[in-house]
């Protein structure tokens, strides 16, 4: 059972974000998961430019640091996504990395994992960046657990119970791989996603070669 931990706060040790992320993987290991933990600010991450090459041949035509990052979330059962909120939005590096994996869903590559959120901010709108994430994480086909925010401008102190929360979000997080837990709702929001993709690339096959082999290898053409 492999979890990964994404913090996408630039302030590096000194950030709130990544206590929270670390919580959840601490959590996770508690229950038995291998954890990895990524800086995505000390990786080299290009905007997408929109060219369609993954759709048609599966790969970037952008030489940097995402490859390598999406092998590993690729090989996880579990992702966290942590940000701190940044004008009631995740981080711009977050944002970069999400932009670039528009065939990921496309091809619902996250299918069978499962993923959680933690975000801290100044004075309001954690949740609804926490929420921001884990969705981003549902659209990419995996199912959610849960989130953690926590408000920090006015309470510092607020970081440790959170710290705890977080921790538990983690076991959580395990739990579910372990159990291969599913959700009514999210099963409902994964098979229409599922339809919608599968026709929309039908009727692109002809461009988007990759994509296509895709869905027909899984058996779904």
């Amino acid at each position: 059972m492999k979890i990964l931990g994404i913090n996408a706060s630039p302030k590096g040790e000194k950030s709130q974000t990544r206590r929270l992320v670390m919580g959840v993987l601490e959590g996770a290991r508690q229950s038995g998961a291998d954890i990895t933990f990524i800086d995505l600010c000390s990786l080299d991450i290009g905007y997408c430019t929109a060219c369609g090459t993954c759709y048609a041949k599966g790969e970037c035509v952008i030489d940097d640091d995402y490859a390598l990052l999406l092998e590993k979330m690729m090989d996880a059962d579990g992702i966290v996504f942590g940000s701190p909120n940044y004008i009631n939005g995740v981080t711009a590096q977050l944002k970069t990395m999400l932009d670039r994996m528009a065939d990921v869903v496309h091809c619902q590559s996250f299918s069978g994992k499962y993923g959680c959120a933690v975000c801290t901010a100044g004075g309001a709108h954690a949740d609804e960046v926490a929420d921001y994430m884990n969705q981003a994480l549902l659209n990419y086909g995996a199912t959610t657990v849960g989130r953690v925010a926590a408000l920090v401008g006015a309470d510092p102190g607020a970081i440790v119970g959170a710290e705890k929360e977080a921790k538990e979000l983690g076991r959580k997080l395990a739990d579910a791989i372990k159990t291969e837990w599913a959700d009514p709702s999210q099963e409902k929001h994964h098979h229409e996603r599922k339809e919608y993709f599968k026709r929309l690339i039908s009727f692109n096959k002809d461009l988007w070669k990759h994509e296509y082999d895709h869905w027909k290898s899984l058996g779904e053409f």
